[in-house]
């Protein structure tokens, strides 16, 4: 009784590293997310159970180490999450060792096992029903009472009832198929040790796997909401850009019609481009573009009163940044900045790489900004604080952004971002 009892909890230690082991691959951890698939993908993952589950039936036909023997476990599951085909050809493959042990009726056995498991899988109300199963019948209850949901209740049920059915028809046929014996004059509490292990073989596999499945629900949750943050920060931009850029273009209606269609012509290829961007980086040369074309926008309004100059090393031009990162650092400059200095300024632009990093500086020489107002700047200003926002989100802490302002002489802003391959960015 003792030994059977050390053998059954090995058992249970080797079915969860198996477990473990089956759910490393990628190939495998993105088949499990998938609910509906393709008869090609379910004989992939038929091969990716048998691979694992025919290893141990093999390994206790050499070595006689009964417990890594999990054949009908595997079926089972095979069939349960793979459906009929996936269960029947994991049953047939993973029966291959003990059939040249001359165990005759293991084939059959196991077959039929994964193709029960497929029934189970047919007969949930919902796939999800089969990753939320539990051995415990108290929390069936609970949920019985709680939920009202016959057709769950009795699905849990019948997800019960065949995994104990299948250990009973193991045991009946234990003369033509490997089971683990009783021994003579058993105990009743040794059939009740069998048949919780069993259970507990298959519950811990799909435990250990819907872990994996809701750590990859989480991480493709968080790069959604990822990406919606960034469209949303995106479209804060736009707009702002765009209403600043109309409001100049009605100041020019009446005083200069010729330069007004100008600058309509200049903001609609700036449209353009916008809306052909969808990506979350792009070159710093295309920001650089893009820059110049909204300064040829503003210095329409401002005139030789605005001047630009650039200061870019070669390197740094094909390293990606952020989409729209300049534009409204470059607003500020021309809004906060310059536009209420009468004899207007300078913007400067710099950027450089250095030792895998990227530094941009956005400068001006224009009223500064008073020391409250600077303090709170990150947390308050519409750019600044956009553009700090989608730093932060696409970065984390592994970024720096910091403003030195002093009223009568201008401001300065400068950014520090790691440098980032075009697939990482494409991913992203």
């Amino acid at each position: 009784m003792e030994r059977l009892l050390v053998t059954l909890l090995v058992k249970l230690g080797v079915v969860a590293s198996l477990a473990s082991i089956l759910v490393r691959p990628y190939a495998v951890q993105r088949m499990l997310m998938r609910e509906n698939r393709t008869l090609n993908q379910r004989l992939k993952l038929a091969l990716s159970f048998s691979a694992v589950f025919a290893a141990g039936v093999l390994t206790r036909v050499l070595t006689s180490y009964q417990e890594v023997d999990l054949g009908l476990e595997g079926s089972l599951l095979a069939g349960i999450l793979g459906g009929y085909v996936t269960g029947l050809v994991s049953g047939i493959l993973i029966s291959i060792p003990a059939m040249f042990h001359h165990e005759p009726l293991t084939m059959p056995l196991l077959a039929a096992i994964g193709v029960l498991g497929g029934l189970v899988r047919d007969c949930a109300p919902d796939t999800e029903d089969i990753w939320h199963f539990s051995p415990f019948l108290d929390l069936n209850l609970y949920r019985f009472f709680k939920q009202r949901n016959y057709r769950r209740s009795a699905f849990q049920l019948l997800f019960l009832c065949v995994i104990l059915s299948a250990e009973l028809l193991r045991q009946a046929l234990h003369r033509f198929v490997f089971a683990l014996p009783a021994g003579p004059n058993p105990h009743p509490m040794t059939y009740v040790a069998l048949y919780a292990t069993t259970l507990f073989a298959v519950v811990l596999p799909l435990k250990i796997w819907n872990n994996t499945r809701n750590e990859k629900k989480l991480e493709e949750q968080q790069r959604l909401l990822t990406e919606a943050r960034l469209q949303a920060l995106a479209r804060q931009i736009n707009p702002h850009f765009l209403f600043n850029t109309l409001n100049s273009v009605s100041s020019l209606i009446r005083t200069d019609p010729h330069q007004a269609r100008l600058m309509v012509l200049k903001l609609s290829r700036i449209l353009r481009r916008l809306l052909r961007k969808h990506e979350n980086f792009s070159p710093l040369r295309d920001e650089l573009d893009f820059i110049e074309d909204y300064l040829s926008i503003e210095v329409a309004r401002f005139g030789e009163k605005l001047h630009f100059e650039k200061e870019v090393d070669a390197g740094s031009l094909d390293m990606l940044v952020p989409s729209m990162l300049l534009q409204p650092l470059v607003e500020n400059c021309v809004k906060h900045g310059l536009s209420n200095k009468i004899e207007g300024g300078t913007i400067w632009l710099r950027a450089r790489r250095v030792d895998g990093r990227l530094y941009l500086v956005v400068e001006d020489d224009g009223v500064g900004i008073p020391e409250p107002k600077l303090a709170k700047l990150l947390e308050n200003g519409v750019g600044v604080n956009n553009v700090n926002e989608r730093l932060k989100v696409l970065f984390g802490a592994d970024y720096r952004m910091w403003i030195d302002s002093h009223p009568g002489k201008g401001t300065r802003i400068e950014i520090e971002v790691p440098e980032l391959q075009n697939e990482w960015a494409a991913v992203s």
